[in-house]
């Protein structure tokens, strides 16, 4: 049996196997070191039974560092269509190749949106990559849509999806669109 729990520094020691699909960014011990100090409740893994990592997540709240045209926001009259107001990001999320298809991204991904929620944030986002359709089919099953596509996002050139998932806050849907396939930005854009 799997138990999520909060993320710890001596995890990172463990996270190999869970990052050995091509599809999964692996980033430094200093950037996951970074997000357990700064935003610890919204860092969780699913230890197995074993003892070993089987999925984890990063998270974090924020808003864009610039502030908005008006007060209080409303993201229907923001000009600025780039300005992201207080909201939840999911940086990471992997499963372990020998644990997938057994809920562990949705019980981790509720929990950062149980999180958001509780700090009155507007929507969850992510960026996953264009060509992961299993990614993308698992995100629309959990009610996020594609809000826009971020050319050239990652390092090999690949665009990324923008994907979204509006919050209780969010009554209105405001912070969601339709075709947002369709909506190209330029990396340079996107905070």
């Amino acid at each position: 049996m799997a138990t999520i729990r909060p993320m710890k520094a001596v995890d990172l020691l463990k996270f190999n196997p869970t990052n050995l699909d091509h599809l999964t960014e692996t980033y430094s011990i200093s950037f996951y070191l970074e997000y357990l100090a700064k935003w610890p409740h919204l860092c969780r893994v699913i230890e197995g039974w074993d003892g070993g990592i089987e999925g984890y997540i990063l998270g974090k709240l924020e808003a864009s560092p610039y502030p908005p045209p008006r007060h209080p926001f409303d993201p229907a009259t923001n000009p600025n269509p780039n300005y992201l107001p207080w909201h939840a990001h999911i940086t990471a999320l992997t499963i372990a190749p020998s644990a997938r298809r057994l809920g562990h991204a949705t019980l981790l991904t509720s929990a950062l949106e149980a999180a958001g929620d509780a700090s009155d944030a507007w929507f969850v986002d992510l960026f996953v990559r264009e060509e992961n359709k299993v990614a993308q089919t698992l995100y629309e099953k959990m009610g996020y849509s594609v809000y826009r596509r971020v050319v050239g996002y990652y390092n090999d050139d690949s665009d990324a999806f923008d994907m979204r998932k509006p919050l209780k806050r969010d009554v209105e849907r405001k912070t969601v669109r339709e075709g947002g396939e369709n909506v190209r930005v330029d990396p340079s854009v996107v905070w």
